[in-house]
């Protein structure tokens, strides 16, 4: 009887884990899946580590909008799509997602911390 309870209690943690993943990154997803780089900008920390296509470096919250801004104008978004989210062994919120612009195809992750109750993108990678 212990032994199902306590497969329960996991199975609704992680059931729990993965809603609140989804919620977190549903605003996200939309600014991304409508290359908007200024509402993605509203869930961007202070500053963020930002990998487009191989180039790594680490803006500020404006410049990464304006990156993200190019970025979005020369690979419009046809689709965004989340197709894995949860929660990394030390606590921090992840999602992996696939974004398609024309004939190319990006894997995306986005890492998030919690910063006065807000969910912030501290780390993001568009990769082919």
């Amino acid at each position: 009887m212990y032994a199902m309870k306590k497969f329960l209690l996991i199975g609704l943690m992680a059931f729990s884990a993965e809603i609140n993943a989804q919620t977190v990154f549903s605003p996200m997803r939309e600014a991304i899946k409508n290359g908007k780089a200024g509402d993605l900008a509203k869930y961007l920390n202070t500053s963020i580590d930002l990998n487009l296509e191989g180039e790594v470096n680490t803006y500020s919250k404006a410049q990464a909008e304006f990156v993200l801004r190019d970025f979005f104008k020369k690979h419009a978004p046809s689709d965004f799509t989340i197709v894995h989210s949860g929660t990394s062994k030390a606590g921090l919120q992840f999602a992996i997602g696939k974004y398609k612009s024309g004939n190319d195809n990006y894997d995306v992750l986005m890492r998030v911390r919690e910063v006065d109750k807000v969910y912030l993108i501290h780390e993001m990678s568009f990769t082919k």
